[in-house]
């Protein structure tokens, strides 16, 4: 059953992690404007973690009603550990944000380099955080993302999208950087919570807590979505999106 959720785990992010560029550039291109929109659909599916999570459950119960053990915990996350996601929930959604806005105004190929740098500001800010200890490997990666970054900053407008002006290009190049440095904030984070938590980092609680971080991303693109009036927008939207 590891084996089979490890390999599940890998397609899910796999498919994501390719797909989901392509599909908010396309949005972009065939007209879409609603920046807070793209943001909010990042991680607007956090129920279906209710699936696995409500699984998990069951056997938690079924095993305390067969050993009759009613110290075992169904629920593993702590208030602490609650809190703590809480914080790392408003971080994603502001992340989620910054991405969007630089998949709207760069190519699709030049976001996904500038996000790639999120290896990088990982890499500094477990050094910081989580204390991690550098490798000559890492080291290399590190030097070589920057280098790449660089170059493509050089010649950043070769690939300006048509209509775009060059501030819009440059912001948006901004603007993924930061998506990527929030990124890479947020996972020497997210491993000194599981450090801090002092208990077994089991499957339950992993999904626990992306569901709780999820949450509170969506309801930050949300409060985002409202001030924008996007929600009142829906017949423009479509109208944008070439939908009739």
């Amino acid at each position: 059953m590891k084996i089979v959720l490890l390999v599940l785990n890998c397609i899910f992010l796999a498919v994501g992690t390719c797909g989901g560029p392509l599909v908010m550039r396309l949005y972009f291109i065939k007209g879409g404007k609603r920046i807070w929109l793209s943001t909010w659909l990042q991680t607007v599916a956090w129920p279906i973690n209710f699936l696995p999570l409500g699984i998990s459950y069951f056997y938690s119960l079924k095993n305390i009603n067969d050993n009759n053990n009613n110290n075992t915990k169904v629920i593993l996350m702590t208030p602490r550990i609650f809190v703590a996601t809480i914080g790392i929930g408003v971080l994603q959604g502001f992340g989620n944000y910054f991405y969007s806005y630089g998949t709207a105004k760069l190519p699709v190929s030049t976001s996904g380099l500038l996000f790639a740098t999120q290896l990088a500001f990982t890499t500094g800010f477990a050094f910081l955080i989580a204390k991690l200890k550098f490798t000559s490997y890492l080291v290399n990666a590190v030097i070589l993302l920057t280098i790449g970054v660089v170059l493509l900053a050089l010649h950043s407008g070769g690939d300006q999208p048509e209509g775009e002006t060059k501030k819009e290009y440059i912001l948006g190049f901004i603007m993924t950087l930061a998506a990527a440095a929030l990124s890479g904030l947020i996972f020497p984070l997210v491993e000194l919570i599981y450090k801090k938590a002092h208990q077994a980092i089991t499957y339950t609680l992993v999904l626990e807590f992306q569901t709780v971080y999820c949450f509170v991303a969506t309801i930050v693109a949300t409060i985002g979505m409202i001030i924008n009036k996007d929600f009142l927008k829906n017949r423009s939207l479509a109208d944008d999106f070439g939908i009739s």
